[in-house]
């Protein structure tokens, strides 16, 4: 690990000297693994994910697969998640992650409990960047290469890896020069298709050399979790890429990275455990 950090999240401390493991918690009706949806039972989901060690559930209400049913009002989403936030919030000692792009559900959230900001657009929706800086959590800046997800988009880069990370320190200086302090900044080089704009090969380059994206000194998420590279390098649904994925966080770990979000919190947990039982040998 290339550095140790600790962050605030409205009162709970995530400390990063280990890996930590955001399970992802999707009540959306549209999610592109079935898996994840979750609007119904979310409080016995959360409870399996917080019994087999995450440390962070990241709760979404706008689906941002291709071809996605319609993207929801602000005013939908936040009565998707809302619930759910202040739900968990005053049952469990665990960090909430509002994944969102919206001014009025990033404000919204973390009076109700959230105590991190996930962002795939990079606080670059109108308002966004404004409506964080009024909050004092941290918050994880996402490459995506379009603002809504494309059906059929091919994406061209030279150097992927050098092209995310710079994109991602523009979006570190914009956050400074809004008066967000850069310790409350997450890095996430944004895996997978859609209006995140990789194909699988961009993708396993950026894994292959994810080690890069340490250069800014912060903290580094990885989101590959079932995603659609993993499900094209082994021609695998979605439904059978978790070995793939389980796969995908070892490399990332083993790379660096400091939060890993995943589906499969259990599985991707015995991960690090024993990676962690190797390095202590």
């Amino acid at each position: 690990m290339s550095n140790e950090f600790k962050l605030n999240c409205a009162g709970k401390i995530l400390d990063l000297k280990k890996p930590g493991v955001m399970g992802i918690l999707n009540v959306t009706p549209d999610s592109f693994y079935q898996g994840s949806r979750c609007s119904d039972n979310w409080l016995n989901v959360a409870q399996e994910m917080i019994r087999d060690g995450a440390e962070i559930l990241d709760i979404g209400g706008e689906s941002t697969r291709p071809g996605a049913s319609g993207a929801p009002t602000p005013e939908q989403e936040l009565e998707r998640v809302l619930p759910v936030i202040e739900g968990l919030a005053s049952r469990f000692n665990v960090v909430i992650s509002v994944d969102t792009s919206s001014p009025l559900v990033i404000r919204e959230a973390v009076k109700a409990g959230a105590g991190m900001i996930n962002d795939v657009r990079a606080l670059h929706r109108e308002g966004a960047l404004e409506a964080a800086a009024e909050t004092d959590v941290p918050i994880i800046l996402m490459h995506s290469f379009v603002d809504q997800p494309e059906p059929g988009l091919v994406p061209v880069y030279g150097d992927v890896v050098e092209e995310v990370r710079q994109y991602l320190m523009d979006c570190v200086q914009r956050c400074e020069h809004a008066g967000i302090l850069r310790e409350r900044l997450i890095l996430d080089p944004g895996f997978g298709g859609g209006m995140f704009g990789k194909t699988p090969m961009y993708d396993l380059e950026m894994l292959k050399g994810f080690r890069r994206f340490h250069e800014l000194g912060l903290p580094v998420l990885a989101g590959m979790s079932r995603k659609s590279f993993i499900g094209a390098t082994l021609d695998r649904d979605a439904e059978d890429r978790l070995p793939g994925s389980l796969a995908a966080a070892m490399l990332a770990i083993q790379a660096g990275a400091h939060i890993i979000r995943v589906h499969d919190v259990r599985e991707t947990v015995d991960v690090l455990r024993f990676l962690q039982a190797v390095d202590e040998a």
